[in-house]
């Protein structure tokens, strides 16, 4: 059983975010899901970016830390789009994280990055906020910081091809990328359990 905690798009805490954190407990995850926009959500990605210009990026990562850290070591991050993008600066900021699981979103990564955590990207192909040469050089920058990446990509889904109630969803793509994301589940899963059993 991993500990997950589960960030939010910069549409807010929707109804997809709660359906996939009970699709992980299912699984005998246990999942947090922080709200970060304080209750406020939209329909309208303009607006949802609005919102989150309005708190401020470092803002939402302070935000997601701080409810990290009162989870306790040993975390699993994850998070939609603008929430995959939160997780991977708070997983970074954990030297105790046991995973990254990321959807739809990347991240910066600072030239003095360093993790050693399993990570799972899961994203649209073609997908306009994030492009091949950017997904290059993110991935190299992950190599580079020491993460044992994959990306797995989806053609012709939309952005948010997890999310049921967007026109960007895509059935069949979401099936497979959360299909694919139980087995890294697992995988953390039994590698913890091996560590502990050496320990």
């Amino acid at each position: 059983m991993s500990r997950i905690v589960l960030f939010h798009s910069a549409y807010g805490l929707r109804p997809a975010v709660h359906a996939a954190a009970e699709r992980l407990r299912a699984d005998g995850h246990e999942v947090t899901v922080p709200d970060l926009y304080d209750g406020r959500g939209t329909e309208s990605i303009e607006e949802g970016m609005e919102i989150k210009d309005e708190i401020g990026a470092d803002e939402l990562i302070r935000r997601a830390v701080r409810v990290a850290a009162g989870l306790g070591p040993g975390l699993v991050y994850a998070g939609f789009s603008l929430g995959a993008s939160i997780a991977q600066n708070a997983a970074f900021a954990d030297s105790s994280a046991a995973g990254l699981l990321m959807f739809h979103g990347t991240s910066d990564l600072r030239e003095d990055a360093a993790t050693e955590v399993p990570v799972q990207l899961h994203v649209a192909e073609p997908d306009p906020f994030e492009t091949e040469d950017w997904l290059g050089t993110w991935y190299l920058g992950m190599r580079r910081a020491g993460a044992d990446v994959e990306i797995h990509r989806y053609h012709g889904a939309g952005h948010l091809f997890t999310d049921p109630d967007l026109p960007d969803y895509d059935r069949e793509a979401a099936s497979r990328a959360w299909a694919i994301a139980s087995d890294f589940l697992s995988e953390i899963d039994s590698a913890a359990a091996a560590a502990a059993a050496n320990d």
